[in-house]
């Protein structure tokens, strides 16, 4: 195995919790106000991750209403094995409490949820001591004693641990036992610069807890790395005996203060243990290259002409996905989303979308809007999106940004049209990417295949430093009248295609 200044799950998959049965690992993310929740992924070293599916994936399990706010929603699972059995806890803010589900089998199907009313507070955590009596620890950091099969609490909550003095927001707690001592690990400092993660040692699950004297055991707030907001973690015992870390980090860019689109990321770090205590080794800052990092069989594909039965478990949309609203059987070959809510503003709006995982991407899609309204957009929630839309005849870019609406560059359009989005870092005329926000150029392509820009953007807004919030870019597909189709959709990282398809000389003049 080895490490890298890349995340090993790229894009927004935050808060990760993971688990090892026998030579497999699998994992859990957060995933907020989008619908299915919490997707699960399955590697054999810990680097190379595959989507299975999501553990939240019916409207019975799962229940998003329109007044769920952005970054609302479904927060930090941990996925246990235990019995024989996966275990997934998480809690639905603000209205759906906290939420247990179980499989035999982490690809689905997951069972419907048994609902905790007694645990109270986010970031649930499951253990079992050696006489199976299940500890649920949460932010906070609160314990109890519960009943996982019948959701009932055995003991009232106690507080065990809350961490550093003086350090804000204690959350994010696993409970392990290792060679017969119980370690608590948490996060704290809150999710942005000052995020860390430290940990406690006891001789039962329940305390008393002893502080490392190191702690925190990682946390890059003050420093220069490329990875900043580490934090939120779990620990893993591989196969032959190694332990690593899994957690959360963000690819800061940009000056002062410097902002993340992508989300927090997953990234993982070797653990080593020294007087008792885990000690997280240093995140190599190396390139990722397709010698170390091959890409995962059974990934998201590049291009999906949307031919099969159902949906790859990559695609998330926001708060619901009625059947009636995304099809695949409605108009055969194509993805047929029926409109809802009215704008990319609206909560209920119909969308179908895959999570931003690289700076640099091209995404096109061919869009028929019939006699309706929609597009392809970039999303980071209601607030904060950039959309070229196609409709009337026409077609135009529409960008909100907090209270600014603007419509901008309409140009007369027949037929199903390429709709395009490029999201640019580093490229032309950007001496320094690094100083620079990344530019999204929205637009459509000619008959000639040329890209007409209808409007090149600042990025730097659809930025969680910006909008605030918990989550990352989504780029996907909408409807706001009537319903469209959608005959392909095409993702591609920039620096996967070949030199002479992303120069300028593609360029119409809109």
């Amino acid at each position: 195995m080895a490490t890298s200044s890349e995340p090993v799950v790229a894009g927004f998959y935050p808060d990760p919790s993971v688990c090892r049965v026998g030579d497999d690992y699998y994992l859990a993310c957060s995933s907020f106000e989008y619908f299915p929740g919490v997707p699960i992924l399955h590697s054999r070293d810990l680097v190379n991750w595959t989507q299975l599916g999501n553990a939240l994936d019916r409207p019975s399990q799962l229940v998003l209403p329109p007044g769920t706010p952005s970054s609302g929603g479904v927060y930090a699972p941990t996925l246990r094995h235990h019995d024989g059995r996966f275990w997934l806890i998480t809690s639905n803010v603000p209205h759906g409490g906290t939420l247990l589900v179980t499989a035999e089998d982490p690809a689905g199907r997951w069972s419907e949820p048994v609902h905790l009313p007694d645990v109270l507070g986010i970031d649930p955590d499951l253990a079992w001591d050696d006489d199976g009596t299940c500890w649920c620890t949460v932010a906070g950091i609160d314990q109890l004693r519960i009943d996982p099969v019948r959701g009932t609490a055995l003991s009232r909550p106690k507080r065990i641990w809350s961490g550093t003095p003086g350090a804000q927001a204690p959350e994010a707690p696993h409970l392990y036992q290792v060679d017969g001592t119980w370690y608590l690990l948490i996060a704290e400092g809150g999710t942005e610069r000052g995020h860390g993660i430290s940990v406690a040692r006891a001789p039962a699950p329940d305390g008393p807890f002893e502080p490392c004297p190191a702690n925190p055991i990682l946390s890059h707030r003050s420093t220069d790395h490329p990875i900043q907001n580490t934090g939120h973690g779990d620990l893993v015992q591989a196969a032959d005996g190694s332990w690593w870390l899994v957690f959360l980090g963000v690819r800061a860019r940009g000056g002062t203060p410097g902002w993340h689109v992508l989300g927090r990321e997953t990234f993982l770090a070797p653990v080593t243990w020294s007087d008792g205590w885990p000690v997280v080794g240093p995140i190599a800052t190396g390139p990722r290259t397709p010698a170390r990092f091959p890409a995962p069989v059974g990934a998201a594909p590049a291009r999906d002409d949307f031919d099969g039965p159902d949906l790859h478990p990559c695609w998330i949309s926001v708060r619901t996905r009625p059947p009636e609203d995304v099809s695949l059987i409605e108009r055969p070959g194509w993805l047929t989303l029926r409109a809802r809510g009215g704008s990319l503003d609206d909560p209920t709006v119909t969308f179908l979308g895959r999570r931003q995982d690289r700076h640099d991407v091209r995404v096109r899609a061919l869009v028929d809007p019939g006699a309706g309204r929609g597009g392809l957009a970039v999303r980071l929630d209601e607030a904060h999106h950039y959309a070229v839309e196609l409709g009337g005849g026409k077609v135009w870019v529409r960008a909100r940004i907090g209270p600014l609406s603007q419509r901008i560059g309409s140009r007369p359009v027949d037929g199903p049209v390429v709709l395009r989005v490029e999201t640019w870092s580093s490229g032309p005329g950007m001496d320094h990417p690094r100083q620079e926000p990344d530019v999204v150029r929205l637009g459509y392509e000619a008959p000639d295949g040329g890209f007409v820009v209808l409007a090149e953007l600042d990025g730097r807004y659809l930025s969680t430093e910006v909008a605030g919030g918990f989550t990352g870019r989504v780029i996907g597909c909408y409807a706001t009248v009537d319903a469209i189709g959608v005959d392909w959709y095409d993702y591609r990282c920039l620096g996967s295609l070949d030199r002479a398809e992303v120069v300028d000389d593609d360029l119409v003049d809109a």
